[in-house]
């Protein structure tokens, strides 16, 4: 499982660029190294803005890097972010506070910052906050998930935090079904077994209501790490709830194969987003 993740991190690591640099990134423009936390926050937190061509505005997405909540940067996604740019949309890509200094809810509470931040700044990135969604893989589809499903429902949601569609790849959606799981204990501050009401508040999957934005789910369908089960299960609570959403299987993928030859999902998602953004 750790070596997995850490030849995900090899496999999508990217260079950042130095302090508040900004530069042509294809047709578009991307600002980077912007502090998105307040001066109290516990720790001083980035993102990079990716913005595409045109007057807007323009729908926007926060994307969320994976890492099993304990590695990994915003440079995972910076694929993803120039897709997303190339198409139109403001791509957000963040960092978050990491496990084991720092559990759950903090990484939550860091992307609820992070949505405030954009809101806050959508007029000069020429953003529709009407217009918001995540896109997580991973871990990072886990907190994506929670921040759509969560919403501003005590005790983890948060006043004016609001999706109107999530992406959410290889995502860990019910965490009880990983009682434990050391990358799972080092999240949450205690195995599944040990705390199951706190294990429960961190599991999409057992969060859903007929509130929650459309989700579009990816997973490789020979994931090992996070098996495809856990999209499913997520997928009949959706059904369920009358929630619109969509699951694209990566046929012989695994965890880290989902990535590297997930262009149809990509492409499957962006499809997705364009009827929820801009319908």
């Amino acid at each position: 499982m750790r070596r997995g993740l850490r030849r995900a991190a090899l496999l999508l690591l990217a260079v950042v660029l130095p302090a508040c640099a900004v530069t042509a990134d294809g047709e578009g423009r991307v600002e980077r190294e912007l502090r998105y936390t307040p001066p109290d926050w516990p720790q001083a937190l980035t993102l990079d803005v990716y913005e595409p061509v045109g007057d807007g505005p323009f729908p926007a997405v926060l994307l969320i890097h994976g890492g099993a909540w304990q590695r990994g940067s915003r440079a995972h996604m910076a694929p993803v972010a120039r897709q997303l740019a190339a198409h139109g949309y403001v791509a957000v890509n963040v960092d978050y506070r990491l496990a084991p200094a720092y559990r759950f809810p903090a990484p939550l509470q860091d992307l609820q910052q992070a949505l405030r931040w954009t809101q806050a700044n959508a007029a000069r990135y020429r953003i529709d906050p009407q217009r918001l969604a995540a896109w997580g893989y991973s871990a990072g589809a886990n907190l994506a998930a929670l921040l759509g499903g969560i919403g501003t429902a005590p005790p983890y949601g948060a006043a004016s935090v609001r999706l109107r569609a999530v992406v959410a790849g290889g995502t860990p959606a019910d965490l009880t079904r990983f009682p434990d799981n050391r990358m799972v204990e080092a999240y949450l501050g205690a195995p599944c077994s040990q705390a199951a009401a706190l294990c429960r508040a961190a599991s999409p999957a057992l969060q859903v209501d007929a509130q929650d934005p459309p989700v579009f789910l990816y997973h490789g369908s020979g994931d090992r790490l996070v098996p495809i089960a856990q999209a499913q299960t997520y997928r009949q609570a959706l059904d369920a709830a009358g929630v619109p959403n969509a699951l694209f299987v990566v046929s012989g993928a695994g965890h880290i194969g989902a990535v590297r030859h997930g262009d149809e999902a990509v492409r499957a998602a962006l499809e997705f987003l364009g009827r929820h953004l801009r319908g």
